[in-house]
């Protein structure tokens, strides 16, 4: 069995152990969090004993899962990887490029797996698609699109949401997945328009609900990823890639029971970790690796910085 530690005892965390709990091919030993009553719940839910540390639980696992907030995503997998386990960890893997750059090379540099949650690469419906575009289905891609509208937020969430997070955290899966669609394409440009639509209030503390991102490719494709925090009618993920021999769809129908992407993507979520557990076991490398979180991580920085200027960012130095 693959004993897995999980770091962060909050909801993904909870989702995980829960799903990782039904696997009779892993096992969860060790728990840790900052917050003890966290830990001591999550604990009595999985039969695992707390962590009183970090190191203690690096030293009892032979794989980590990272499930903490994101500003702490790379300081763990880099103590992991240091302690020569593998790695889980949730998207975004780190928040620089530099801070991506170290775990990339000390995954590599140990010899231990690196997989990043981009769940929707384990959805059948995607997988299929994709499988289709590489075997040259649908010709050469054009125009792709894929979007996130959650069911809704608050105002008292909404004013605890960091800036960036509809980059950082949810539309860094539709460019994940954007660039996963178009097989051997690297994106060139990058143009973003963010606003706070839904909660206006808060846009001037850097809240933003509502994006829309165009992608150029150096194969010449577009693509658009969009995001809203509102959509009133329930969960709506879904995906396109128009060809030029043809289109293909995936997607989720809108869900009013969703409350959240482990709802839509409850198989996803299964298989992803399912995939970990058996790169951990062969000793081979994840179909996600650093690299593709190094590349989404890229795209969400640079629109950022396209709204800031209101211009496009180039990026890999080519402009199309």
């Amino acid at each position: 069995m693959v004993k897995v530690g999980i770091v962060g005892a909050g909801y993904i965390g909870g989702v995980h152990a829960t799903l990782l709990a039904k696997d009779e091919r892993v096992s969860v030993p060790m728990v840790h969090d900052v917050l003890v009553e966290r830990a001591e719940q999550l604990a009595r839910s999985t039969g695992a004993r707390i962590a009183n540390s970090i190191d203690e639980l690096i030293d009892g696992v032979d794989a980590v899962y990272v499930a903490t907030p994101n500003t702490k995503h790379t300081a763990i997998a880099m103590a992991a990887i240091g302690g020569g386990k593998h790695v889980f960890c949730e998207k975004p893997m780190a928040l620089t490029l530099e801070d991506a750059d170290r775990a990339i090379a000390a995954a590599h540099n140990a010899g231990v797996a690196l997989q990043v949650g981009f769940n929707r690469r384990f959805a059948d419906d995607f997988a299929a698609m994709r499988s289709k575009i590489a075997d040259g289905a649908i010709g050469m891609p054009q125009l792709l699109r894929s979007l996130t509208r959650d069911p809704g937020i608050t105002a008292d969430v909404a004013a605890r949401v960091k800036p960036w997070t509809i980059f950082n955290e949810t539309l860094i899966h539709d460019f994940d997945t954007l660039c996963w669609l178009n097989p051997g394409a690297r994106v060139t440009q990058v143009f973003a328009q963010a606003d706070a639509l839904i909660h206006p209030e808060f846009r001037d503390s850097g809240f933003l609900d509502t994006a829309v991102v165009q992608l150029r490719f150096d194969n010449r494709a577009f693509a658009v990823a969009e995001a809203s925090f509102q959509a009133v009618y329930g969960y709506d993920v879904r995906g396109e890639v128009f060809g030029s021999d043809g289109v293909l769809l995936a997607g989720r129908a809108p869900d009013r029971a969703a409350t959240g992407n482990t709802d839509l993507f409850a198989d996803a979520y299964v298989a992803q970790f399912a995939h970990f557990a058996e790169c951990v076991r062969m000793r081979t490398e994840p179909s996600v690796t650093g690299n593709d979180a190094r590349v989404a991580l890229d795209i969400a920085i640079a629109a950022r910085e396209s709204v800031q200027t209101g211009a496009p960012v180039v990026l890999n130095g080519v402009l199309q």
